[in-house]
């Protein structure tokens, strides 16, 4: 985005395209020494600023560029002339980046991209959010791209989504490359996807060559988990084609039925998207099947239909809305599971994994089994609240 000015009515960046990616660090301010995160959590799924919010970015930071995402033919020095900062930020970035690992209980970066028709400051409440339900562990960044605060933008930023993928790959490749992480994981929500999912093609098809194992040792890309997605589930197929899961571990693609908006997009473009479930398990063509088969261990499916919450709003917010779908997003973030070992189950009549009614127990069981000592602390935690609580 384009840093904003006096005249502009956006706080720190605009809403338009500034070709280069600007790195840097937000800082966050809460209005009410009360406020906790689960009113937080209900703050970060607003889309618009206003001034009410008791949660609000206070100030961002920006330290440069990340030198390498400057196109070939920009000239710079024309560019410093103009007013335009140049100065390359990557060696700073890759400082606090190794900086926050080094004091984290794992040496993970977690990178979350937005939808369309927000503004700068969503991506960074939702960052803080999950950077919060992770214990404050591994480094997170915020992928703030510039999509539009407009119903009316869909087309301008979904083209934006699809267009401007380089940036993001370039940024995945420059941490891999210079930092100590061990891995990255990359969420990607509704129209992001299809920047997230296109940036993942790039990056196969500028490894020709390589094998999968090398990818993944020189890449470090772990879990790209795809919530929502608005890409055209066809157009998928074809990055699949080019090497997607060469370069990745492990997609994770939530689906549901719920989903308005993408009924909504799937109206306008007259093609499947990928966060839709199929209308029945007659829908599923053979070889799509037969494919699904095949790359069980690098694309999972997952139903949310029947998670609790799921279906809140227009059904497209669930991964955050619906307290099953984030628990299983967190549950794969910090222990790695896989899905059964998550508290899924196998779908009979189609080959995803979807959400059983008693899958708190489930879930708890996991917990209680991955991590042991959390779950002792928590049990302990709720006797004693139900003891202060006993007249």
């Amino acid at each position: 985005r384009y840093p904003a000015t006096a005249d502009d009515k956006e706080n720190f960046y605009v809403n338009d395209r500034g070709q280069v990616l600007r790195v840097g660090v937000a800082q966050l301010d809460f209005g009410d020494s009360d406020l906790d995160w689960e009113y937080a959590r209900e703050i970060s799924l607003l889309k618009s600023r206003s001034s009410r919010y008791p949660i609000k970015v206070r100030d961002a930071t920006e330290w440069g560029l990340l030198a390498d995402t400057i196109p070939f033919w920009i000239d710079v020095d024309l560019a410093e002339q103009e007013g335009v900062k140049t100065n390359d930020a990557t060696d700073e970035f890759v400082e606090a980046i190794n900086a926050q690992l080094a004091r984290s209980n794992n040496k993970h970066v977690y990178i979350y991209t937005h939808g369309y028709r927000v503004i700068f400051e969503n991506p960074i409440l939702i960052t803080a959010e999950l950077w919060h339900f992770l214990g404050y562990d591994g480094a997170f960044i915020a992928y703030a791209w510039p999509s539009t605060p407009s119903r009316w933008a869909y087309i301008k930023d979904s083209d934006t989504s699809d267009g401007y993928a380089r940036n993001f790959r370039l940024l995945v490749e420059t941490i891999a490359k210079n930092t100590d992480v061990e891995e990255i994981h990359i969420m990607g929500y509704s129209n992001g996807t299809r920047l997230v999912s296109r940036a993942m093609e790039q990056l196969a098809l500028t490894r020709q060559g390589k094998t999968r194992e090398e990818n993944l040792e020189e890449l470090k890309i772990s879990n790209v988990m795809l919530f929502g997605s608005d890409l055209d589930a066809g157009v998928f197929g074809s990055y699949v084609a080019d090497g997607l899961t060469d370069v990745t571990r492990r997609v994770t693609v939530y689906l549901s039925r719920h989903d308005k908006a993408l009924g909504f997009s799937r109206f306008v473009s007259q093609r499947q998207r990928l966060g839709q479930l199929w209308g029945s398990p007659d829908a599923v063509h053979p070889q799509a099947r037969h494919a699904l088969k095949a790359f069980e261990d690098r694309i999972t499916y997952i139903n949310v239909s029947d998670a609790e919450g799921a279906n809140t709003g227009n059904g497209h917010g669930y991964f955050r809305s619906s307290p099953w779908v984030s628990s299983d997003l967190l549950m794969t973030l910090r222990y790695g599971l896989d899905p059964l070992e998550r508290g899924l189950i196998e779908q009979e009549d189609l080959p995803v994994y979807t959400f059983p009614p008693d899958y708190i127990t489930r879930l708890w069981s996991s917990i209680k089994e991955a991590d042991p000592v959390f779950a002792a602390a928590y049990q302990e935690l709720r006797a004693s609240k139900v003891a202060d609580a006993r007249p």
